[in-house]
């Protein structure tokens, strides 16, 4: 794992056309900006540990084996787009 640190507005580019930017710091947490190429998809680590949770639950209670690769970090809640290609979450903004 690649450990930067970075300032409000200061940013870090990865391969493939993705900008992350530090938008705002404080006691809560630390927000940031995503830009990528809209064919990505962008997750939420916690929320794909629920979901993978809650599938591996439903697939034990009727019988099934979860299939390989549905690990915790293999799914999460999508993000939506806005006008500035920031990708948020619905439940971030709530």
């Amino acid at each position: 794992m690649l450990v930067l640190g970075r300032k409000e507005g200061e940013s870090i580019l990865i391969e493939g056309g993705i900008r992350i930017v530090v938008v705002a710091c404080d006691k809560g947490g630390v927000r940031l900006g995503i830009e990528a190429p809209s064919s990505l998809r962008i997750l939420r680590g916690e929320i794909a540990d629920q979901v993978a949770r809650e599938t591996q639950r439903a697939s034990v209670s009727a019988g099934a084996t979860v299939p390989a690769g549905l690990a915790p970090a293999g799914l999460a809640a999508p993000v939506r787009r806005t006008d500035a290609g920031v990708a948020a979450t619905a439940e971030s903004d709530a």
